[in-house]
Protein backbone atom coordinates (compact mmCIF):
# COMPACT_ATOMS: atom_id res chain seq x y z
CA UNK A 1 0.00 0.00 0.00
CA UNK A 2 2.65 2.30 0.63
CA UNK A 3 3.78 1.59 -2.82
CA UNK A 4 1.01 3.13 -4.29
CA UNK A 5 1.10 6.50 -2.07
CA UNK A 6 4.51 6.67 -3.54
CA UNK A 7 3.72 6.00 -7.10
CA UNK A 8 0.68 8.89 -6.75
CA UNK A 9 2.89 11.00 -5.26
CA UNK A 10 5.59 10.93 -8.05
CA UNK A 11 2.70 11.34 -10.56
CA UNK A 12 1.47 14.72 -8.29
CA UNK A 13 4.91 15.76 -8.68
CA UNK A 14 5.30 15.25 -12.37
CA UNK A 15 2.08 17.25 -13.30
CA UNK A 16 2.64 19.79 -11.19
CA UNK A 17 6.01 20.54 -12.83
CA UNK A 18 3.79 19.81 -16.51
CA UNK A 19 1.92 22.69 -15.38
CA UNK A 20 4.88 24.83 -14.46
CA UNK A 21 5.95 24.73 -18.09
CA UNK A 22 2.39 25.28 -19.30
CA UNK A 23 2.13 28.49 -17.16
CA UNK A 24 5.25 30.14 -18.35
CA UNK A 25 4.17 29.16 -22.04
CA UNK A 26 1.13 30.95 -21.37
CA UNK A 27 3.03 34.04 -19.44
CA UNK A 28 5.28 34.35 -22.71
CA UNK A 29 2.45 34.39 -25.37
CA UNK A 30 3.13 37.44 -26.56
CA UNK A 31 7.39 37.18 -25.95
CA UNK A 32 8.79 37.60 -29.59
CA UNK A 33 10.73 34.85 -30.63
CA UNK A 34 9.28 32.80 -27.86
CA UNK A 35 9.42 29.00 -28.00
CA UNK A 36 7.08 27.31 -25.88
CA UNK A 37 8.66 24.54 -23.24
CA UNK A 38 7.69 20.91 -23.04
CA UNK A 39 8.22 18.79 -20.52
CA UNK A 40 9.52 15.12 -20.98
CA UNK A 41 8.71 12.18 -18.89
CA UNK A 42 9.87 8.37 -18.14
CA UNK A 43 8.56 6.03 -16.14
CA UNK A 44 10.42 4.50 -13.00
CA UNK A 45 12.09 1.56 -12.06
CA UNK A 46 9.79 -1.49 -12.14
CA UNK A 47 9.99 -4.00 -8.82
CA UNK A 48 10.16 -7.66 -10.40
CA UNK A 49 8.22 -10.30 -7.89
CA UNK A 50 8.33 -12.99 -10.96
CA UNK A 51 10.14 -13.13 -14.08
CA UNK A 52 8.34 -13.85 -17.39
CA UNK A 53 8.96 -16.49 -18.81
CA UNK A 54 9.30 -18.55 -15.59
CA UNK A 55 8.41 -22.21 -15.40
CA UNK A 56 5.11 -23.10 -13.56
CA UNK A 57 4.93 -26.72 -14.43
CA UNK A 58 7.46 -28.95 -15.94
CA UNK A 59 5.95 -28.33 -19.55
CA UNK A 60 4.69 -24.86 -19.04
CA UNK A 61 5.94 -21.41 -18.65
CA UNK A 62 4.38 -18.22 -17.21
CA UNK A 63 4.00 -15.49 -20.46
CA UNK A 64 4.05 -12.22 -18.48
CA UNK A 65 5.87 -12.32 -14.88
CA UNK A 66 4.59 -10.02 -12.15
CA UNK A 67 5.96 -6.44 -12.26
CA UNK A 68 4.97 -3.31 -10.26
CA UNK A 69 5.88 0.16 -12.11
CA UNK A 70 7.12 3.10 -9.26
CA UNK A 71 6.11 5.65 -10.81
CA UNK A 72 7.33 8.89 -13.11
CA UNK A 73 9.89 11.15 -13.07
CA UNK A 74 10.95 14.20 -15.34
CA UNK A 75 13.60 12.79 -18.04
CA UNK A 76 14.11 16.72 -19.22
CA UNK A 77 12.56 19.55 -21.20
CA UNK A 78 13.23 21.40 -24.27
CA UNK A 79 12.08 23.89 -26.52
CA UNK A 80 9.60 22.97 -29.64
CA UNK A 81 11.84 24.86 -32.23
CA UNK A 82 8.69 24.96 -34.77
CA UNK A 83 8.18 28.70 -36.74
CA UNK A 84 6.26 31.87 -34.95
CA UNK A 85 4.20 33.36 -36.38
CA UNK A 86 5.37 36.76 -38.77
CA UNK A 87 4.26 40.06 -36.85
CA UNK A 88 4.78 42.78 -39.80
CA UNK A 89 6.25 46.20 -37.78
CA UNK A 90 7.87 47.96 -41.00
CA UNK A 91 10.48 49.10 -38.87
CA UNK A 92 13.90 48.91 -40.84
CA UNK A 93 16.10 47.19 -37.52
CA UNK A 94 13.43 44.58 -37.14
CA UNK A 95 14.32 41.10 -38.13
CA UNK A 96 12.76 37.58 -38.44
CA UNK A 97 14.54 34.46 -39.44
CA UNK A 98 12.53 32.37 -41.51
CA UNK A 99 13.55 28.83 -40.59
CA UNK A 100 16.55 27.39 -38.61
CA UNK A 101 19.03 29.53 -37.01
CA UNK A 102 19.77 32.35 -34.55
CA UNK A 103 20.68 35.70 -34.26
CA UNK A 104 24.53 36.26 -32.18
CA UNK A 105 24.59 38.65 -29.72
CA UNK A 106 27.62 39.72 -27.93
CA UNK A 107 26.96 39.93 -23.80
CA UNK A 108 29.07 42.28 -21.87
CA UNK A 109 31.59 39.53 -20.48
CA UNK A 110 32.33 39.10 -24.43
CA UNK A 111 30.44 35.52 -24.57
CA UNK A 112 28.39 35.24 -27.80
CA UNK A 113 24.86 34.36 -26.64
CA UNK A 114 21.63 33.12 -29.25
CA UNK A 115 18.39 34.07 -29.72
CA UNK A 116 15.26 34.33 -31.95
CA UNK A 117 14.41 37.64 -30.73
CA UNK A 118 15.08 40.37 -33.63
CA UNK A 119 13.90 43.27 -32.26
CA UNK A 120 17.32 45.62 -32.92
CA UNK A 121 17.98 49.17 -32.45
CA UNK A 122 20.86 51.85 -33.15
CA UNK A 123 22.87 52.93 -30.11
CA UNK A 124 24.07 56.34 -29.39
CA UNK A 125 27.82 55.53 -31.09
CA UNK A 126 25.08 53.17 -34.63
CA UNK A 127 25.82 49.94 -33.13
CA UNK A 128 23.15 47.83 -34.09
CA UNK A 129 22.12 46.13 -30.27
CA UNK A 130 19.40 44.32 -29.02
CA UNK A 131 16.55 45.88 -26.44
CA UNK A 132 19.06 45.12 -23.34
CA UNK A 133 22.18 47.39 -25.65
CA UNK A 134 23.97 44.09 -26.04
CA UNK A 135 25.03 44.31 -29.67
CA UNK A 136 24.80 41.76 -32.70
CA UNK A 137 27.74 39.92 -33.74
CA UNK A 138 29.50 40.61 -36.32
CA UNK A 139 29.17 43.72 -35.00
CA UNK A 140 27.40 46.36 -37.94
CA UNK A 141 27.69 50.35 -37.06
CA UNK A 142 24.99 52.19 -38.81
CA UNK A 143 26.81 56.09 -39.79
CA UNK A 144 24.74 58.90 -38.27
CA UNK A 145 24.00 60.50 -41.62
CA UNK A 146 22.56 57.26 -43.11
CA UNK A 147 18.83 58.13 -44.26
CA UNK A 148 17.92 54.66 -44.24
CA UNK A 149 19.21 50.69 -43.94
CA UNK A 150 18.14 47.75 -46.06
CA UNK A 151 18.73 44.25 -44.95
CA UNK A 152 18.83 41.70 -47.56
CA UNK A 153 17.09 38.00 -47.40
CA UNK A 154 20.62 36.98 -46.88
CA UNK A 155 21.77 38.97 -44.37
CA UNK A 156 24.09 42.06 -45.78
CA UNK A 157 23.35 45.45 -44.72
CA UNK A 158 23.62 48.83 -46.34
CA UNK A 159 22.94 52.20 -45.81
CA UNK A 160 21.81 55.01 -47.86
CA UNK A 161 23.93 58.03 -47.71
CA UNK A 162 23.13 61.37 -48.69
CA UNK A 163 25.37 62.82 -51.93
CA UNK A 164 25.44 58.65 -52.87
CA UNK A 165 24.36 56.99 -55.97
CA UNK A 166 24.90 53.48 -54.53
CA UNK A 167 24.12 51.97 -51.19
CA UNK A 168 27.34 51.24 -48.66
CA UNK A 169 27.54 48.07 -47.38
CA UNK A 170 27.98 48.03 -43.87
CA UNK A 171 28.31 43.99 -43.42
CA UNK A 172 26.38 41.00 -43.45
CA UNK A 173 24.49 39.43 -40.71
CA UNK A 174 24.85 35.71 -40.35
CA UNK A 175 23.05 32.85 -38.55
CA UNK A 176 24.21 30.33 -35.81
CA UNK A 177 22.88 27.01 -36.51
CA UNK A 178 22.97 24.19 -34.37
CA UNK A 179 23.05 20.38 -34.69
CA UNK A 180 20.37 19.31 -31.43
CA UNK A 181 18.99 23.18 -30.41
CA UNK A 182 16.65 21.54 -27.76
CA UNK A 183 20.59 21.03 -26.28
CA UNK A 184 20.58 24.74 -25.46
CA UNK A 185 20.53 26.66 -21.89
CA UNK A 186 17.99 28.99 -21.82
CA UNK A 187 19.12 31.98 -19.89
CA UNK A 188 15.97 34.43 -19.65
CA UNK A 189 15.67 38.03 -21.90
CA UNK A 190 15.01 35.57 -24.40
CA UNK A 191 18.69 34.39 -24.61
CA UNK A 192 20.12 31.07 -25.09
CA UNK A 193 23.25 29.43 -24.53
CA UNK A 194 25.77 26.68 -26.01
CA UNK A 195 26.71 23.42 -24.10
CA UNK A 196 27.85 20.04 -24.87
CA UNK A 197 24.49 18.78 -25.48
CA UNK A 198 23.39 21.41 -28.27
CA UNK A 199 26.95 21.44 -30.09
CA UNK A 200 28.88 24.48 -31.15
CA UNK A 201 27.42 27.18 -33.65
CA UNK A 202 27.44 26.69 -37.37
CA UNK A 203 28.38 30.02 -38.63
CA UNK A 204 26.48 30.38 -41.86
CA UNK A 205 25.07 33.02 -44.50
CA UNK A 206 21.55 33.68 -44.08
CA UNK A 207 19.52 31.06 -47.04
CA UNK A 208 22.57 28.54 -47.10
CA UNK A 209 23.06 25.10 -45.45
CA UNK A 210 19.74 24.79 -43.92
CA UNK A 211 20.22 28.32 -42.13
CA UNK A 212 16.53 30.71 -42.53
CA UNK A 213 16.83 33.55 -44.18
CA UNK A 214 16.09 37.02 -42.98
CA UNK A 215 13.11 39.14 -43.19
CA UNK A 216 13.34 43.52 -42.55
CA UNK A 217 10.52 44.92 -40.90
CA UNK A 218 8.74 41.28 -39.47
CA UNK A 219 9.00 39.88 -36.01
CA UNK A 220 8.57 36.34 -35.03
CA UNK A 221 5.92 35.80 -33.00
CA UNK A 222 5.52 33.45 -30.08
CA UNK A 223 4.73 29.75 -31.45
CA UNK A 224 2.53 29.38 -27.96
CA UNK A 225 -0.83 28.61 -29.40
CA UNK A 226 -3.17 29.37 -26.23
CA UNK A 227 -5.97 26.76 -27.32
CA UNK A 228 -3.36 24.08 -26.62
CA UNK A 229 -1.71 25.33 -23.49
CA UNK A 230 -5.22 25.42 -22.22
CA UNK A 231 -6.39 21.79 -23.07
CA UNK A 232 -2.97 20.90 -21.78
CA UNK A 233 -3.68 22.71 -18.37
CA UNK A 234 -7.24 20.95 -18.18
CA UNK A 235 -5.78 17.57 -18.98
CA UNK A 236 -2.97 17.91 -16.11
CA UNK A 237 -5.22 19.33 -14.00
CA UNK A 238 -7.44 16.17 -13.96
CA UNK A 239 -4.31 13.98 -14.38
CA UNK A 240 -3.34 15.86 -10.98
CA UNK A 241 -6.57 15.42 -9.23
CA UNK A 242 -6.84 11.49 -10.16
CA UNK A 243 -3.14 11.13 -8.06
CA UNK A 244 -4.61 12.92 -5.51
CA UNK A 245 -7.50 10.34 -4.95
CA UNK A 246 -5.25 8.07 -5.64
CA UNK A 247 -3.62 9.30 -1.94
CA UNK A 248 -7.08 9.39 -0.72
CA UNK A 249 -7.75 5.59 -1.36
CA UNK A 250 -4.45 4.18 -0.37
CA UNK A 251 -4.73 6.18 2.97
CA UNK A 252 -9.03 4.73 3.15
CA UNK A 253 -7.26 0.85 2.47
CA UNK A 254 -4.53 1.79 5.33
CA UNK A 255 -6.55 3.05 7.78
CA UNK A 256 -8.66 -0.17 6.92
CA UNK A 257 -6.22 -2.52 7.98
CA UNK A 258 -4.87 -0.32 10.53
CA UNK A 259 -8.66 -1.09 12.04
CA UNK A 260 -9.20 -4.52 11.20
CA UNK A 261 -5.89 -6.40 12.32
Amino acid sequence: MHSALWVSKTGMAAQDAKLTAISNNLANVNTIGFKKDKVVFEDLLYSVHKQAGVETTETNRHPTGVQFGSGVKILGTEKINTQGSALTTNLQYDMAIEGEGFFQIETTTGETVYTRNGQFRVNAEGLIVNGSGNPLVPNITVPAEAISVAISNDGIVSASIPGQADNEELGQITVARFNNPQGLRALGGNLLAETQASGEANILVAGEEGAGYLRQGVLEGSNVQVVEEMVEMISTQRAYEMNVKMVSAADQMLQYIAQHS
